[in-house]
């Protein structure tokens, strides 16, 4: 990227605008003893913050709506370029040993004290609708990230806006399997202006179908898997997989790994319905039940059933175990992004995990429900890490999105962070048009800083 172009766009965002979010913290409500305020504004779609051991902020901006993936230093409101090198999407920042460490689409890169910058992993299959993860470190110095399904459950469709750049790319199993065979019909996207079908069986390219009990040998870069190397990339290992898009996770203090998992959408050639969204303590070695399971249950299940349809069906005739079931379950169209520990008991009982709701991401072209506004998402819940259960913390009162209603609370909050001044922080990655949920509006981005009054 020309780098005198980025930095025009770093001065744009750091000069007084036209485009304005109103923003108002009373519109949130937070418990009792408590207060929230506006920390930054008008930042371009930020995805992660950290803070490093200086307790310096850092702010990583996606790019994947406006071109711009960065790393860059929040200094007294102003954004400061720390790196623009990157693919599209830059999915999240890592702060480990004095080194910033980045996930972006295939790729795992460094940023070193020095300024120095290197890719320490690449070629990761992120080619589909989801990417690799943020990374997490353990006390063992090894680093642990995801990789996201190429589909939303097993079968490349008509849904898979990428497979005309990438007609050979499907998902990757982390087992031997056995399909059952069944294949799926939808129209020949490969085709241009054409009304033709095709089908396609699981774990294949587009227009390939299945036999029954055709097999599929295990890839350590398996779709939906969680992986493992040492910190400069080296002896990249698989470590679980099941897991359809694994969008953030982080060690406790007991070096108990968590994650967030979202479930299936009512879409393409497979949907499924009423899939929750997923907090999971991993166990190395299990198979978490992506593309036959759901939150531990069957997707045969009635529950799963589309409104339109049957339920779905198997598509492996061998599962490698039973899937373990979550430390804890949101709604559908939750969409659960960045978590913290409050370690230190600084909000509630210490341990609990605080996580983002973005809330639904699903355009009104996948399917014909509507999505989901109130009781779901656009919020910050907390996670009572002894019982698994889950309640709203922060969250507007109108219980709608302010990008729904025009109020000065939540829009899309994607990330949260407990700084070194014993607050929270609170990432608001902007307003969105009501047309398409991955159209942002310029400059709404915002940090929100809660902290405790009594």
């Amino acid at each position: 990227m020309d780098d005198n172009y980025y930095n025009q766009y770093i001065k744009a965002c750091n000069q007084e605008r036209t485009v304005t979010r109103y923003l108002n913290p009373e519109d949130i409500n937070l418990p009792p003893g408590f207060t929230i305020e506006v920390y930054a504004e008008g930042l371009n779609e930020p995805s992660s913050l950290l803070f490093t051991d200086e307790g310096e902020m850092i702010i990583a901006t996606s790019g994947y709506i406006f071109g711009y993936p960065s790393v860059s230093r929040l200094v007294d409101g102003r954004l400061g370029l720390i790196s623009n090198q990157f693919h599209i999407p830059l999915i999240g920042i890592t702060y480990h040993n004095g080194d910033i460490y980045v996930a972006h689409r295939g790729t795992v890169s460094v940023i070193r004290r020095d300024g120095t910058q290197e890719d320490i992993i690449t070629g990761l299959p992120s080619f589909g609708d989801y990417s690799n993860s943020r990374v997490a470190f353990d006390i063992d110095n090894k680093m642990y990230f995801g990789i996201g399904t190429a589909t939303n459950s097993g079968v490349v469709g008509a849904d898979n806006l990428w497979v005309k750049d990438y007609p050979q790319f499907h998902d990757y199993p982390g087992d031997y399997i056995i399909l059952n065979g069944q294949n799926f019909t939808s129209n020949n996207v490969l085709i241009k202006a054409s009304h033709e079908s095709t089908q396609t069986g699981a774990f294949s390219p587009f227009g390939e179908m299945n036999i029954p009990y055709e097999t599929r040998k295990g890839v350590i870069k398996a779709s939906g898997g969680v992986m493992r190397s040492n910190p400069d990339g080296s002896e990249l290992e698989l470590v679980s997989w099941g897991l359809r898009s694994i969008s953030y996770m982080k060690f406790d203090q007991l070096n108990r790994l968590f994650l967030c998992n979202n479930g299936y959408d009512i879409r393409g050639s497979r949907p499924i319905a009423n899939a929750p969204d997923e907090f999971h303590l991993l166990h190395p070695g299990l198979w978490y039940g992506w593309p036959d399971y759901a939150s531990g249950q069957p997707v045969t299940s009635t529950i799963f059933r589309p409104a339109a349809g049957e339920p779905p069906q198997f598509l492996l005739t061998n599962h490698p175990n039973v899937p373990p079931a979550p430390y804890a379950s949101f709604p559908p169209d939750a969409t659960i992004v960045g978590f913290d520990f409050d370690n230190e008991g600084l909000f509630g009982p210490p341990g609990d995990v605080y996580i983002a709701e973005f809330g639904s991401i699903r355009p009104f072209t996948y399917t014909d429900v509507i999505p989901q506004y109130t009781n779901v998402g656009h919020r910050v819940s907390r996670i009572d890490m002894f019982t698994g259960s889950v309640t709203s913390f922060a969250v507007n009162r109108s219980g709608f999105p302010s990008y729904v209603t025009g109020g000065g609370g939540f829009g899309r909050p994607s990330d949260v962070v407990f700084g070194p001044d014993e607050a929270m922080y609170i990432l608001d990655t902007g307003l969105n048009t009501l047309e398409d949920p991955n159209r942002f509006i310029p400059y709404t981005g915002v940090i929100w800083r809660v902290t405790r009054t009594s």
